[in-house]
């Protein structure tokens, strides 16, 4: 029986003067591998895969500026408060991605790349939600690597407890202290839902942005409850009413997922008969695979 989950004892390492960073790598495979998930289902649906591929390179960087301001704004006295360090804001390498951001910018960046390659943003929506969930899967590693983002202190009895070094221990907790490992919970809460998605997607042909919904209510739903599981950086958490602002969004987002879910079900019961901004008007342009209708 395993009696508890250690965690790695570096999170960098040098190749000469590059140091590789196993959050930034964990970003990087994450994005590279919902990339791949999304071509496939955009070539599924009838649409060129490198379509998304030119949209990423909108949503993208989009996505990691937008998660880095939410960060900063939720979490300022890390680096504008008393003893915080100002600088430290732009080491987006060193960890502090707000997943609400990036979703939120990426949305934008997607939107203008969407635009660019004259397909519609809501079905790039559908294609690549199952791959945001895999991406924050695997991203959740950096924060295992680096030691952040864990949970309330458990009893040594419990064969899942995470050990924190020293050096990365909260104040007031002794040496040998075990936690909830949220990065693990919500790991496999996100592979889990992204199985979901692809199941649902393919039993009631969702389309219209009704896979990108009920990936939001996937994500926040389990989000809610590891968030209240965690214990970290509570003295500069930005909290409302007692609960960490992340709860609050969560609760938020899952409620205006679920309104969006109904609402564009009942107006489009169906999927989109193209990919398309405008409709395809020649034969050629249907052989390419871009009018669903057939």
């Amino acid at each position: 029986m395993i009696a508890s989950i250690p965690s790695p004892s570096q999170g960098v390492w040098n190749l000469g003067p590059l140091p590789i960073r196993a959050y930034a790598l964990a970003i990087l495979v994450g994005i590279v591998v919902a990339v791949f998930i999304a071509r496939r289902r955009w070539a599924a649906r009838g649409g060129n895969p490198d379509t998304i591929v030119e949209i990423s390179f909108w949503a993208v960087p989009f996505g990691i500026v937008g998660g880095r301001i939410y960060h900063l704004i939720t979490s300022p006295e890390q680096y504008f408060g008393e003893g915080g360090h100002p600088w430290h804001a732009l080491k987006i390498w060193e960890g502090g991605l707000g997943i609400w951001g990036a979703i939120a910018f990426g949305a934008v960046g997607a939107w203008i790349g969407a635009r660019r390659q004259g397909v519609k943003l809501a079905p790039f929506a559908d294609a690549v939600a199952p791959g945001l969930l895999v991406a924050q899967a695997i991203g959740r590693l950096g924060n295992w690597f680096n030691q952040e983002l864990f949970g309330a202190a458990v009893s040594k009895n419990l064969p899942w407890g995470l050990e924190i070094d020293d050096k990365h221990l909260p104040d007031g907790y002794p040496s040998g202290t075990l936690f909830h490992p949220t990065f693990l919970y919500e790991l496999l809460w996100n592979l889990g839902g992204a199985a979901v998605l692809v199941w649902a997607d393919r039993k009631f042909k969702l389309g219209y942005g009704r896979v990108f919904w009920l990936y939001v209510m996937i994500y926040t739903s389990g989000r809610f409850w590891i968030e209240m599981l965690r214990i970290d950086d509570q003295s500069t958490t930005f909290h409302l009413l007692g609960l960490r602002i992340n709860v609050w969004v969560s609760i938020v987002a899952f409620v205006g997922a679920l309104v969006a879910f109904v609402l564009v079900g009942r107006r489009h019961p169906g999927r989109e008969t193209t990919l398309l901004l405008e409709p395809p008007t020649t034969q050629e342009d249907e052989d390419e695979g871009v009018d669903l209708s057939r």
